[in-house]
C-alpha cells in the first residue's frame, strides 16, 4: 500500500500534525482499516515532538460520512455475535483515545459530516467548520439508532431541542447551524477555513503545553462532577500539573507578571523558554 492508498495521512508542519482520514471515494467513511490505522496514529502522535497541536480533517469534499455501513453492517450480518462485538470495540477505540489526547485537537470540518462521524468530531478539543459543510444524523431515514455512541456525543454539545430534532427527522444541516447549536465552535467559508484553523492552533503552540492538556483535562473530568468533588479534583491536578512541568513555567510566568513587568494578562501566553 502506497502513502496515498493508505486510508490515514498524516502532515508535520510548524507544530502541526494535519491528520487526514484518507477515502475521499467513500467519503471518508470509517471503515476497519481507517479505525485501526487512526489508533496507530493517534499513539505514534502523542510522543511525536513535531505534533505540538492535532488536525483532523478530511480528504476531498467530505470530512467523513460515518461509519462504512458496508463492512460495519451488511458484512457482518451472517457472523456471529462475537464479530459485531468486535466491530464496536474497534470502531470506538479511536475516538475515546482522540478525547483525552496528550496534545490540543481540533477538528477542521471541510465537508460532509454525518452520523458516526459526530463521535470523533465532538472527542475534538475544538471543531470549526466551512460555512459549506453539511452535517446530518440520517440514521431514522434506514430504520436504525445513531449508534456507536453518537447519541451521546450529541448530547453532550448540542441544545436538548436541537438534538431531538434532527435526531427525529435526519434532516441536513449546515456549517452555521452546527456553529450556532454548539457542534462546532465557529464557521467560517470552506476558502478561510485552514487559515482559522491555523491561527487557532498558533495561539494554542504558545500555551505551556503541560499546563494545556491539564486545563483541557481538568474541564472535561469535572463538568459533571459534585462541587466537592470537583474541588479535590482540581487541586490535585494542579499539583501534578506542577510537578510534571520541569520548565517551572508557573514561576516563570509569576516572574514576568509581578518581577520583571513584562507580561500583561490578557495579551498572549507568557514567553516560554523552549
Amino acid at each position: 500500500m502506497t502513502e496515498n492508498q493508505s486510508p490515514v495521512l498524516v502532515e508535520f508542519d510548524n507544530g502541526i500534525a494535519f491528520v487526514t482520514l484518507n477515502r475521499p471515494e467513500k467519503r471518508n467513511a470509517m471503515n476497519p482499516a481507517l479505525n485501526a490505522r487512526m489508533l496507530e496514529v493517534l499513539d505514534e502522535l502523542e510522543g511525536d515532538e513535531r505534533c505540538g497541536v492535532l488536525v483532523l480533517r478530511g480528504a476531498g469534499q467530505s470530512w467523513s460520512a460515518g461509519m462504512d455501513l458496508k463492512e460495519y453492517f451488511r458484512d457482518n450480518d451472517d457472523k456471529p455475535r462475537n464479530a459485531t462485538l468486535k466491530a464496536r470495540r474497534q470502531s470506538g477505540g479511536w475516538w475515546s483515545r482522540l478525547m483525552y489526547f496528550e496534545k490540543p485537537t481540533i477538528a477542521m470540518v471541510n465537508g460532509w459530516c454525518f452520523g458516526g462521524a459526530f463521535t470523533p468530531l465532538v472527542s475534538c478539543d475544538l471543531a470549526i467548520a466551512a460555512e459549506e459543510a453539511n452535517f446530518g444524523l440520517s440514521e431514522i431515514n434506514w430504520g436504525i439508532l445513531p449508534g456507536g455512541n453518537v447519541t451521546r456525543a450529541v448530547a453532550e454539545v448540542m441544545r436538548h431541542r436541537d438534538a431531538l430534532y434532527y435526531i427525529m427527522t435526519g434532516e441536513l444541516f449546515g456549517g452555521r447551524k452546527a456553529a450556532e447549536m454548539g457542534l462546532v465552535n465557529e464557521a467560517v467559508p470552506l476558502a478561510e477555513l485552514e487559515t482559522r484553523v491555523r491561527k487557532i492552533c498558533a495561539g494554542l503552540l504558545e500555551k505551556n503545553p503541560v499546563t494545556l492538556k491539564a486545563a483541557k483535562d481538568t474541564y472535561k473530568r469535572v463538568r459533571d462532577l459534585p462541587w466537592d468533588l470537583a474541588d479535590d479534583y482540581i487541586y490535585a491536578k494542579l499539583e501534578q500539573m506542577l510537578f510534571l512541568d520541569k520548565t517551572k513555567g508557573r514561576d516563570e510566568g509569576l516572574k514576568q507578571f509581578l518581577d520583571d513587568k513584562t507580561y500583561q494578562p490578557g495579551l498572549g501566553a507568557y514567553k516560554r523558554s523552549r
